[in-house]
């Protein structure tokens, strides 16, 4: 946890979920220069007066720090990140405010954006995709008197970020740079068709080829944000060569999901399988679901499908089978904590005799840490970029990391 201090105060912020060996803050320069251009009360048409300025809006607040900040001024924020969420609420709380209605309105990508926006402020995301989808959605509910600024770091803003905004909401210009972030400074005009009715590129739909595993043939829905979206990633496609699709009827999570290839693929070839999708991710659970329906017919068990850390929220002892493709980035930051956690709720959640299955990149070591925490750890395949490792939930509990 650490302190950030503001032009609107001082608050408390951390990551979700928190760690206290995590070394990352929950805020960066763009979140500082952000709020700093707000105090100035400097538009790009004049002055920001924020206690009169209307309906506030956030998109992208990485932990809730800009959020937070500005809870006086009773923002909407829109997040694709259940834990972003988390995040948000804990803060808000640490900060004595809390998310009631009269305060702040917490939203997902999914959910319907504010009817207007007078003020829109976004950190733009790592995905060019994502950001277009965004702008589309919010694009009819902006006005040619609505503030739109944009904050990142210098290494997160190409000239094709700025063709995005001038292409969806109007002319586009960027700020100076300062310790290393940028403010993009974006004029809304009179909307087009497409902009008028929000509509965009995605989701993208393709079918898999046939170099596919056991995914050859299914139909992939990707909603904007999701990894390789329109296209089967390479660990992906070596994964579904490898897992074990004659699961009998199991209990089988396909945790952190993102389209759900994998776990559609267990369910197509298991009619009676128990599939449950999870993911962090907002738009990777509606890819999942809609993915699923694209491809299993109505009369099949119903699969679940839910968004939150992991797999925290199952009953330990309830999965039989855990299919796991971790990330190991956390926005810019490269990091194993996701993974890690990852298998540790899956030992938690797995019932004895369970197994979990991984695919990664070689070089991320995950044979070691899978080893300490299972107790066993097996190479099912490998290639010279990735490897499939399975690890089994024996009888005698092994010593956590």
């Amino acid at each position: 946890m650490n302190r950030l201090t503001t032009p609107f105060g001082s608050y408390e912020l951390t990551r979700f979920p928190a760690d206290p060996r995590d070394r990352l803050r929950a805020w960066d320069a763009a979140d500082e220069y952000l709020l700093r251009h707000l105090d100035a009360g400097t538009g790009e048409r004049g002055p920001v007066d924020l206690a009169g300025a209307g309906q506030i809006t956030v998109v992208g607040d990485r932990w809730g720090a800009l959020t937070t900040a500005l809870a006086a001024y009773r923002p909407t924020q829109i997040t694709d990140s259940s834990l972003t969420r988390a995040a948000t609420e804990g803060n808000l709380d640490r900060a004595g405010i809390g998310t009631a209605k009269s305060t702040v309105t917490l939203l997902t990508t999914q959910d319907a954006p504010p009817e207007r926006i007078d003020v829109l402020l976004i950190r733009v995301p790592k995905s060019l995709a994502l950001l277009e989808d965004q702008l589309y959605r919010l694009a009819p509910h902006v006005h040619e008197g609505t503030v739109v600024v944009g904050a990142g770091m210098v290494k997160e803003i190409h000239t094709s970020t700025l063709r995005l905004f001038e292409k969806v909401l109007g002319p586009t210009k960027t700020s100076l740079a300062e310790k290393k972030a940028r403010l993009i400074f974006c004029t809304p005009t009179a909307p087009g068709a497409a902009r008028a009715a929000g509509t965009g590129p995605w989701p993208v739909t393709y079918t898999v080829d046939e170099d596919g595993g056991s995914g050859a043939g299914l139909t992939v829905v990707n909603h904007a944000g999701i990894f390789c979206a329109d296209r089967l990633d390479v660990g992906t496609r070596f994964f579904l060569q490898s897992i074990p699709t004659n699961t009998d009827g199991a209990r089988v999570v396909d945790l952190g999901c993102g389209n759900g290839v994998v776990g559609t693929a267990v369910a197509v070839a298991d009619p009676d399988a128990e599939v449950v999708f999870t993911d962090e991710s907002y738009q990777a659970v509606a890819s999942a679901r809609a993915t699923y329906e694209a491809n299993v017919p109505p009369g099949r068990r119903t699969a679940e499908f839910r968004v939150g850390d992991g797999v925290a929220m199952l009953e330990p002892g309830s999965v039989d089978l855990v299919l796991n493709n971790p990330p190991f980035h956390s926005h810019q930051a490269t990091t194993d904590a996701t993974a890690l956690r990852m298998f540790a709720q899956s030992r938690k959640v797995l019932r004895t005799g369970g197994e979990l299955w991984v695919v990664a990149n070689r070089h991320m070591g995950y044979h070691t840490h899978l080893r300490r925490l299972f107790g066993n750890s097996e190479v099912v395949a490998s290639e010279p970029k990735f490897v499939v490792l399975r690890a089994v939930k024996r009888e005698a509990r092994q010593r956590p990391m």
